[in-house]
């Protein structure tokens, strides 16, 4: 890996209910069509130079969120993952989580915890999926970490040792669809040098195409890395 090696890819899934709306169907089968689009993004990336792929799926602040539509999102979670994470592992990937477990159903969090189990060991490309996460909440929970660990001085080096899954890299591309031009507290240690793009397009929409524009944008940027 290099510093212009497209290495650690992250997703804002982002439209997924206006990309239903746009189209006369229900607000919940736009996340149903998104998480089915994960899908797609992975196996479309399978074979190229990217080796860890994070999507931001659901936020701390999600929860706030109608009743209904969290209901139907730790449903579409608890359905789609598990299948996903087989995939994952029959290809030799790696599937992670980076999150929190407070307010998720304790069945479903643990769950979640031995997909993870089951491909530890592999040694193909990482998944990851932000689910109940916070960009903040990574920072204070990796910070509690360090003062639990007795560090008295820290330093970026030793502060990355408590982040969610220390072994993931930095983000070299941030990648959101919708439109919208923020970050929305994603990745927020790991986006220090992220080459940001905004796709104007929802992410159930988008498609290999896209994946292939994606790097080909990346390939394309200067990193400079304050040089």
């Amino acid at each position: 890996m290099s510093a212009t090696d497209l290495t650690h890819l992250g997703f804002i899934v982002d439209g997924n209910r206006r990309w239903a709306k746009e189209r006369g169907l229900p607000t919940l089968e736009g996340h149903r069509r998104g998480v089915k689009k994960v899908e797609e993004v992975i196996e479309a990336l399978k074979n190229t130079e990217v080796k860890f792929i994070t999507f931001f799926l659901f936020s701390t602040e999600n929860w706030n969120r109608s009743p209904e539509e969290v209901k139907y999102l730790m449903a579409l979670v608890r359905e789609n993952l598990p299948r996903m994470a087989r995939k994952i592992q029959a290809e030799n990937g790696r599937f992670v989580i980076l999150g929190r477990p407070e307010n998720v159903e304790p069945s479903l969090w643990q769950e979640l915890m031995q997909l993870e189990a089951d491909t530890e060991d592999n040694s193909g490309p990482t998944v990851g999926i932000c689910f109940n996460y916070g960009g903040q909440w990574e920072i204070a929970d990796a910070a509690t970490k360090a003062i639990a660990s007795g560090e008295k001085e820290l330093t970026p080096e030793t502060f990355a040792k408590y982040v969610y899954h220390p072994e993931i890299p930095p983000c070299d591309m941030i990648v959101r669809t919708s439109g919208e031009e923020r970050i929305s507290g994603f990745m927020l240690w790991r986006a220090a040098y992220a080459e940001l793009l905004f796709l104007d397009k929802y992410f159930p929409g988008i498609n290999k195409d896209d994946c292939e524009e994606i790097i080909k944008e990346f390939h394309s940027r200067q990193r400079r890395f304050g040089k």
